[in-house]
């Protein structure tokens, strides 16, 4: 934190937007868009350490771990947002993936006065979650200094648990004593210090590869399908069918039947089909094999 603000990149002046205000809407958006074609490029240089990342995630879940986001203001609605997708979309349980923003809930949708600049609630927010040695920690703040995030990280070492850092900057100061430190160097802001923008949208993209990244490595998918979604809607009650489709080459009315025979288990109506098993032969198969449906098919 002995840095002054003026001097991190996320806060300097973009001398290709100095003349945002006399700027046409299409000049605005064009500008923007050439800006964010930079973000994927900051993220592609940060990819070895986003992998390693990956592993160490996977490792923790796979022991019965957690993976939790702390983090203030944007950076911690974008934790929110990406734990809150995990059950849908991996069927997790609920606590497997969570994410903790600086003031709580009523932070989603407005500011916290003062919140982001407490170490000490921070610590307190480790010691609510009760963080232990098994869990992976993630201190997300696009400025890397911001003292929630410190106090998060400092109380989660203390505790033992796998600490890493995402930020929007060099050399941030959240990055010390952490086991990984992810940066992303997108530059200045189209608007001065509104890290909403591209240091916001990068953080998105790592956080995307953090969870999707990891269920992969834990089987949660088969080929490129999300064997294990909950299909607790209209729409994902047809994608469930067409992947059964997708998966097994069943036309509509057997992938139905198979898909109900299966209590709308996804994973249990491939199973059944390719391995031509009953519901219950095929349960057993995915159990033995931890939920993973192509270790279950390829079983002897």
């Amino acid at each position: 934190m002995s840095e002054n603000l003026q001097e991190l990149q996320t806060e300097m002046r973009n001398q290709a937007s100095e003349r945002l205000d006399q700027m046409s809407a299409l000049e605005t958006v064009t500008l923007m868009n050439e800006e964010d074609q930079k973000v994927a490029l900051a993220v592609k240089a940060a990819l070895g350490d986003v992998a390693k990342a990956v592993e160490v995630i996977a490792a923790a879940l796979q022991r019965g771990g957690r993976l939790l986001y702390f983090g203030a203001g944007t950076s911690g609605r974008l934790g929110v947002l990406d734990a809150s997708e995990c059950p849908p979309t991996f069927g997790t349980p609920p606590g497997m993936v969570q994410g903790v923003i600086a003031g709580g809930p009523a932070a989603l949708v407005e500011a916290i006065e003062g919140a982001e600049d407490s170490l000490e609630l921070g610590r307190e927010d480790v010691q609510r979650i009760g963080v232990t040695s098994q869990d992976v920690v993630v201190g997300i703040a696009a400025s890397g200094r911001t003292p929630y995030v410190i106090g998060v990280l400092e109380e989660a070492r203390r505790r033992q648990a796998k600490t890493i850092a995402l930020s929007c900057n060099p050399e941030p100061d959240i990055s010390q004593g952490v086991d990984i430190a992810i940066n992303l160097i997108v530059g200045p802001e189209v608007v001065t210090g509104s890290t909403r923008l591209k240091a916001g949208t990068a953080t998105k993209m790592v956080l995307n590869m953090l969870t999707t990244a990891s269920m992969v490595q834990l089987g949660k998918v088969y080929g490129n399908l999300m064997v294990h979604l909950q299909a607790t809607n209209q729409k994902l009650r047809v994608r469930a069918k067409q992947m059964v489709m997708q998966a097994t080459g069943a036309g509509s009315e057997e992938a139905e039947r198979l898909i109900a025979e299966a209590s709308g288990d996804v994973r249990v109506a491939i199973v059944m089909k390719l391995a031509g098993l009953t519901k219950e032969q095929a349960a057993q198969r995915l159990h033995r094999a931890a939920g993973r449906v192509r270790q279950a098919i390829e079983q002897e």
